[in-house]
């Protein structure tokens, strides 16, 4: 017999704690997902929704006392790392991007602080990159063919452009993940017997850049997807 699961949507203002309260009432988990999730959003936009709206998540659930909050990070929490090396680990130092990837390192720091402060469990997940695309060949494609160009005006004295001028494709395509990797993701992270913990999350592609050692130790994770099938 199939069971069946019941879902309710409760909508809410994440910049607004009572609305967030109401809306986490009776809860044991949260993943908090909400966010201007744009690298080049504007200071306003990262101040009311992934800064104010980070901190009435954290702080809501410690009013209701829920047990755990999976805190989407990303991997512009590190975006200079990435650009300058071909592997990223966790013990490399947090050097943001962007004023969004700012705000993702402000969102790992106040979970640290709420689990440490006041016992929340709190699983980040420094994200690769998530086109929620089915099949991306024809992204990747058209990203490639992008970069080409873009090296061919640079032999021309004419600047290379990058993805949003921050990565090149190849190692833009290289932090890709699947919806289903994700979802597997933030399923083990809900699941670990962790008090608190920064971990990197992509498929299981070659060559990856992101050190995938701890996530798949601690978490159990075991991404089921390859970049490389979408790059033949």
């Amino acid at each position: 017999m199939q069971s069946s699961v019941e879902e309710e949507g409760v909508p809410a203002d994440i910049t607004d704690l009572d609305s967030v309260l109401e809306a986490m009432e009776g809860v044991e988990a949260v993943v908090h997902l909400a966010a201007d999730p744009k690298p080049e959003a504007p200071w306003n936009s990262i101040l009311r929704l992934n800064l104010i709206g980070t901190y009435n998540v954290f702080e809501a659930a410690r009013r209701l006392g829920v047990k755990r909050v999976v805190f989407a990070s990303s991997n512009h929490a590190c975006g200079f790392s990435v650009l300058e090396s071909d592997l990223v680990g966790p013990d490399l130092p947090v050097r943001p991007d962007s004023l969004y990837g700012v705000s993702k390192v402000f969102g790992e720091a106040l979970g640290r602080y709420y689990s440490d402060s006041f016992g929340l469990s709190v699983i980040c997940l420094r994200i690769g990159w998530s086109p929620g695309l089915e099949d991306p060949s024809d992204l990747f494609r058209e990203l490639l063919s992008r970069e080409d160009r873009d090296t061919t005006h640079a032999l021309k004295g004419e600047p290379k452009r990058t993805f949003r001028n921050i990565y090149p494709a190849e190692k833009l395509i290289a932090m890709w993940i699947s919806d289903r990797d994700i979802a597997q993701l933030i399923h083990r992270s809900l699941e670990a017997d962790l008090k608190f913990g920064i971990f990197y999350g992509t498929s299981k592609n070659t060559p990856g850049i992101f050190d995938l050692d701890d996530t798949k130790r601690v978490l159990g994770y075991e991404p089921q997807d390859r970049v490389e099938d979408y790059l033949r």
